[in-house]
């Protein structure tokens, strides 16, 4: 790959410090079978394609390359997105252990079955063998060796021991000196086996005995992980998306529908409740519970839409007290959800997913609709009188205004316009951008529109008030 320029390995240990390390749990990383291969690109200017680009190519070689079974290779992004540990993340809940992981396990399947779903991982995984080494007591006893010789003998053997201090001044904590083995030679062998051991039991005479005479050694099962979230027994299936789909929506909605279509009852497994969000009251039977990228969007927009709604009433108050009428407002707020008609023509010509900055658009955008909508239904209001029909009214406020409704949408689009290919920040450029787009075009012909339908065009005030007579503008004056 031509824009790599450089790769730093971590085997075994955690990697410095970065956004992965943080919000997916990296710098816990220091089992030997872990490791971490940091991959560093050239400058943005000196290539021609982004990293996103580089790292689903990277991806596809890699996936043609042998590896030992049970391993699990990621190609992991530093994300300018949410802060989870997964895009893609299905919690599993149930009564037992045994219940949970073969149900995640089935899920994991389902996972690895669909095409734009990688990167397929779990939390409890394969459980490594474990060692046992265990005191044959009466084997000892024989010998007469003492249990705590033997238990010290392996505690040097692998984990050393401290034989001393060495100062080093000006009030900072001395270093210990600790005398061990090689990490490659910590590993039970013949040699470790000839470790002698003394036997003090026998008396002073009495010569040592082999580590290997006193002890049984055999592999086990090891156990698999355990997790618990908010005192929920958890296991969890973790995937990436790319391809086809980028956005965790679509992901969910195919393995629900795998999830629906799989023989559960064959499998001997009870088929999963799904649910969108809140952990489960009740764990006597499996659920799936949608985590990760969702959750954030899920939070995000639920809370953005109570801000929007609250929005929307503070300015319906504010208009509301400003021209005295209760219906007034409702037609200038009329045009705020037209605004959407542009931001998903936007979204789909880019092929963005609609993010959260997507939405703080969409609600930036109804203070700068109400204020076209506002100068439209103030001229009307202004410019009515008893000779003038309506028809003739709207078409001056349409003339007139739509310069300044112009000229506002065009000052705040080349604002956002800079933004457009920031990774995190293009959602909230493209609601403005075509969100303004469309709704300044529909603004000047809705209104009007709504005017028409309600009172007709020949409609004219029962009274009108003699100063505003003097004061309305005519479309001559205001052209002046």
């Amino acid at each position: 790959v031509e824009e790599v320029e450089t790769i730093q390995a971590y085997a075994g240990t955690a990697a410095p410090f970065n956004f992965n390390g943080l919000v997916r749990h990296y710098f816990f990383r220091h089992s030997s079978e872990l490791g971490d291969l940091q991959v560093n690109l050239s400058e943005k200017s000196l290539r021609s394609r982004a990293s996103h680009e580089i790292a689903l190519d990277l991806r596809q070689r890699l996936s043609a390359v042998p590896v030992p079974e049970g391993t699990n290779v990621k190609v992991v992004e530093v994300p300018p997105g949410p802060p989870v540990i997964a895009t893609l993340m299905a919690e599993i809940y149930g009564p037992t252990p045994e219940t949970r992981r073969k149900t995640a396990s089935v899920v994991r399947g389902l996972f690895e079955d669909t095409d734009f779903i990688v990167d397929v991982d779990d939390s409890f995984g394969t459980p490594a063998r474990r060692l046992t080494l265990a005191i044959d007591e009466p084997r000892a006893a024989d010998y007469g060796v003492a249990q705590g010789d033997i238990l010290d003998t392996l505690s040097l053997a692998f984990s050393g021991q401290v034989v001393g201090v060495s100062p080093r001044g000006e009030g900072r904590d001395p270093l210990n000196i600790r005398v061990r083995l090689p990490k490659s030679d910590r590993n039970w062998s013949q040699e470790l086996a000839a470790t002698p051991v003394p036997r003090r039991l026998d008396g002073v005479g009495a010569g040592p005995v082999e580590l290997g005479a006193l002890i049984d050694v055999s592999e086990q099962a090891g156990s698999p992980l355990i997790f618990r979230r908010d005192g929920h027994f958890a296991d969890m299936v973790m995937a990436e998306l790319a391809g086809r789909y980028e956005a965790p929506i679509y992901g969910m909605l195919e393995i629900q529908d795998r999830i629906a279509a799989y023989d559960w009852a064959g499998a001997g497994l009870q088929k999963p409740e799904i649910r969108m969000y809140g952990q489960p009251e009740d764990e006597t039977h499996p659920t799936l519970l949608w985590d990760g990228e969702w959750e954030v969007t899920y939070v995000t927009f639920r809370d953005m839409g109570m801000a929007f709604g609250v929005a929307m009433f503070g300015i319906y108050i504010l208009v509301v007290a400003q021209f005295g009428t209760f219906r007034v407002p409702l037609i200038i707020l009329t045009p705020v959800p037209l605004t959407l008609i542009g931001i998903m023509i936007g979204h789909w010509l880019f092929g963005a997913p609609f993010t959260a900055t997507s939405m703080i658009g969409f609600i930036a955008l109804a203070g700068i609709i109400v204020r076209n909508s506002i100068l439209l239904v103030d001229f009307v209001r202004r410019r009515q009188d008893a000779t003038t029909p309506l028809r003739d009214v709207l078409l001056d406020a349409g003339a007139i205004r739509f310069k300044p409704i112009l000229l506002t949408a065009l000052a705040a689009m080349i604002g956002a316009s800079v933004i457009l290919t920031d990774p995190i920040f293009q959602g909230l450029a493209i609601s403005l951008l075509f969100g303004l787009a469309s709704s300044t075009a529909l603004t000047v012909l809705v209104i009007p529109a709504i005017y028409v339908a309600i009172r007709g065009p020949d409609w004219l005030p029962p009274t009108t008030n003699p100063e505003e007579l003097t004061t309305a503008p005519t479309l001559q004056e205001a052209s002046v």
